[in-house]
């Protein structure tokens, strides 16, 4: 029994030494980490680093953010002729959620909708519904993996990823392939249309692996985010039936409500049309100032400049917080209320300052598909607000999640109905 006595204890005297000289190294390594950053400091410059922390050695603050937080293609001409493709999309999707008897989980059928425009109006490429929702599986588990830890083991989020990147490209390949040999010079172009042009015009013809690379790009830019956007929207608008009123009332004025609910009747839209939806931009605006999809941004620093007093060495590399900006910034009044009107013609907060309102990011680095992002938004809010009626279906609203984009922890679920003659009536009284 004594000899068992100090066996035991010699084992854990040597587990607690070794747990000692882990935690000396850990504290020593995180000393030299910063103590490597404060070298990094611009000597030209008197004025000090800011206070904080570097984090833990090689991963930064990164894990303590993610705990926190976690041209031509888009020019006018070009979204200009993605609208009418998006419109017949969008209403079919609608009037089927419609036709749905039971509860829709909104943010899983946003995400079908934006990969379904981003594959056929964007790309132009042709797949059948029971591929696209296929598909669309395939590019969810590409993302969700996409910044898995480095380790190609069987069953690790690095080999899902690659194993859903190869399963794409190679549908990829085949439309794209198809699509060359099938073109039609009489239809608008689309994305792979205008780069193609593009390219062909500096002398060179991109590569099958370019497009298919740039093709990934694009349906990235049209899906998760843009399906973050469209259910934030869903959200906010079933919870203010006073905005969702005005904006059925400007949608009335410009001829987009027709009782008769006939889609022959319905008007078309346009860009220009859609532009002149001054109120439903502004609803727009505030979905995405309340909710951005995305959290932040990453830059680095091309020289060293001052920030409330202290220096931001040139390299460094920087965070920036979308919603932190757009929660804090003193511009916008009562900041926690939904209301579109302070981006009115009478108030417009966000003129205050370049850097108050930024949920697209800024600079010439901002998100490509911003445009197509804001096409799609109001689209559907059209086909939503003139159409139909929606209802929350569960006890209580769900919780939002902000990772890896702001989303619904249930999905939103949600019954639609569509909206009858005598409702499209009688929707708005002034």
């Amino acid at each position: 029994m004594f000899l068992l006595g100090i066996d035991y204890l010699s084992a854990l005297a040597m587990a607690l030494a070794s747990l000692l000289s882990a935690l000396l190294l850990l504290a020593v390594s995180r000393q030299l980490w910063t103590l490597a950053w404060n070298v990094t400091r611009d000597r030209d410059s008197k004025l000090p680093l800011p206070k904080g922390s570097m984090g833990w050695p090689l991963l930064g603050e990164t894990l303590h953010w993610m705990v926190q937080m976690l041209a031509r293609v888009f020019s006018h001409a070009a979204l200009d002729s993605y609208i009418p493709g998006t419109q017949r999309l969008v209403r079919s999707r609608v009037q089927a959620w419609c036709r749905q008897r039971a509860p829709l989980a909104v943010y899983p059928a946003a995400k079908a909708l934006t990969f379904c425009i981003a594959i056929r109006i964007l790309l132009g490429l042709r797949a059948a519904d029971h591929q696209l929702d296929h598909l669309s599986c395939i590019f969810e588990q590409l993302m969700e993996n996409i910044f898995s830890l480095p380790l190609d083991i069987p069953f690790s989020g690095l080999r899902k990823g690659i194993k859903a990147r190869n399963a794409l490209h190679d549908y990829l390949e085949k439309a794209i392939t198809e699509k060359l040999q099938h073109n039609d010079p009489s239809a608008c172009p689309d994305a792979l249309d205008l780069m193609l042009t593009g390219a062909r015009e500096n002398g060179k013809e991109p590569s099958l692996q370019e497009l298919k690379e740039s093709a990934v790009e694009l349906i990235f830019a049209a899906f998760s985010t843009t399906a973050s956007a469209s259910t934030s929207l869903v959200l906010l608008l079933l919870q203010h039936s006073q905005v969702l009123a005005k904006a059925r009332q400007e949608l009335r004025q410009h001829g987009l409500i027709r009782s008769c609910g006939c889609e022959d009747c319905q008007r078309s839209l346009s860009l220009e049309v859609l532009l002149r939806l001054r109120y439903l931009d502004c609803v727009i605006k505030e979905v995405l100032r309340l909710l951005p999809p995305v959290s932040g941004g990453y830059r680095t620093a091309l020289q060293t400049f001052e920030l409330n007093g202290c220096q931001i060495p040139k390299g460094w590399n920087i965070i920036y917080s979308i919603r932190d900006t757009q929660e804090t910034a003193a511009v916008f009044l009562n900041p926690d209320r939904f209301d579109p009107d302070r981006f009115g013609p009478e108030r417009d907060e966000s003129k205050a300052g370049r850097f108050n309102y930024l949920p697209f990011g800024g600079g010439v680095r901002s998100c490509i598909g911003k445009e197509l992002a804001r096409v799609i938004l109001k689209t559907l809010a059209i086909e939503l607000i003139s159409s139909a009626h929606w209802e929350l279906a569960s006890a209580a609203y769900p919780r939002m999640q902000t990772v890896p984009v702001v989303h619904p922890v249930d999905g939103l679920k949600v019954r639609f109905r569509r909206l009858n003659d005598k409702e499209k009536c009688n929707s708005v009284k002034e």
